[in-house]
């Protein structure tokens, strides 16, 4: 269908008092209404399958003997099944890969990161804990959103599923984020990677859509690999670039905390021996880290949302090794390496003080696990 902005207009103060009123009356409906949570997708007029299931096969992980036992705690709740890792690194598991699916709804407000219609609401940010201001300014014919709780979130999440997502918006009619906030400020590196990826989004706090479309795009199959790879192919068409051993990309102290003690003399010692750029994303712009990522056979870090940088641009049969913390084994990219046929491998590190220290052996006999 493609982003239509004739479906998109502004109104003055009458019209304006008119949707704040009426916004105020479903989100107080809502909060005051107790009942099961309702989600807008379930009052959708139509619903469909954008892109079949499939089933795969998952292969193993490359690590050593006896890693999996130093693993204390793991956090892969927020997006997969809580269960230890073990299962999902030794590979051989039958995955069920959804469909992507799409949802019309009619006459839907967006008040403050949520989208309400009647009793139903669909959180796009954290809930708030005060009763918020509400001034609706516009109102828009169709519209697709693409942004989720969880992309407004994180950063990676944000790059690696909410980017992918704005295909499908496209589609479907003018794409819709929320817009940045005290409490969800716009990332740093948004604009950039936006610019080079084509996205021109209308970010809004608050607007009435007569027609609006969500997806589920949490599955990997097919299309969503395949548009994973388009986003990649795009930022790599900004670089010149060839084949390289490999990128490290550093974590520091950003985000939630990982500290890895050892970081720097680790990045040192495989620039040093085996040929690897060492990059800083908190440090270097965007365009610089997508040169140096491009190229990469093997992408190596604490595993985090910095690694999302040089997977953009890992290709088919690449590796990536990450650097995981005992207390804290999250499996999230071995889902994407999965599902774009890369080779995924991990050293689990030891506890030290306030983080982990990794073996530096560890790494150099997991790298040469990998295939080529």
């Amino acid at each position: 269908m493609g982003s239509d902005m004739s479906n998109f207009s502004t109104s003055g103060a009458g019209s304006r008092n008119k949707w704040t009123l009426a916004a105020y009356k479903h989100m107080a409906r809502k909060r005051l209404v107790r009942q099961a949570e309702i989600n807008v997708k379930s009052l959708a007029v139509k619903t469909w399958d954008i892109a079949p299931g499939e089933t795969t096969i998952t292969p193993p992980a490359f690590f050593l003997p006896h890693q999996l036992e130093r693993v204390t705690g793991w956090e892969a709740k927020r997006f997969y099944p809580y269960v230890h890792p073990a299962r999902t690194m030794e590979g051989h598991l039958s995955v069920e890969q959804g469909p992507t699916r799409g949802y019309l709804i009619k006459d839907v407000w967006l008040v403050d990161g949520a989208l309400y219609k009647g009793n139903a609401s669909h959180w796009l940010s954290s809930k708030p804990s005060a009763f918020p201001r509400i001034a609706v300014e516009n109102e828009i014919g169709r519209a697709a959103v693409y942004c989720t709780q969880n992309g407004n979130s994180w950063f990676g999440t944000w790059l690696m599923e909410d980017c992918v997502t704005y295909a499908l918006a496209c589609n479907e009619g003018v794409p819709v984020t929320t817009a940045p906030s005290a409490r969800f400020p716009l990332f740093t590196q948004a604009p950039a990677y936006e610019d080079w990826l084509d996205m021109h989004p209308y970010r809004l706090r608050s607007a009435f859509f007569r027609e609006l479309v969500l997806f589920d795009d949490l599955s990997n199959n097919r299309s969503r690999h395949l548009r994973y790879r388009a986003m990649g192919e795009k930022l790599l068409s900004h670089v010149n670039y060839a084949a390289h051993p490999g990128v490290f990309l550093l974590r520091g102290g950003d985000g939630d905390l990982r500290f890895l003690r050892n970081e720097l003399e680790l990045a040192e010692h495989l620039h040093k021996t085996r040929g690897f750029r060492i990059v800083d994303p908190l440090r270097t712009d965007v365009p610089s880290i997508v040169a140096a990522c491009a190229g990469a056979r093997t992408v190596i870090g604490v595993e985090g949302s910095q690694l999302v940088h040089g997977m953009n641009v890992l290709q088919t049969g690449g590796s990536l090794l990450t650097l995981q913390p005992p207390n804290r084994f999250v499996s999230y990219y071995k889902y994407l390496t999965d599902r774009d046929h890369q080779h995924f491998g991990f050293v689990v590190g030891i506890p030290e003080g306030d983080g982990f220290r990794i073996d530096i052996e560890e790494v150099e006999r997991t790298l040469d696990l990998f295939p080529g």
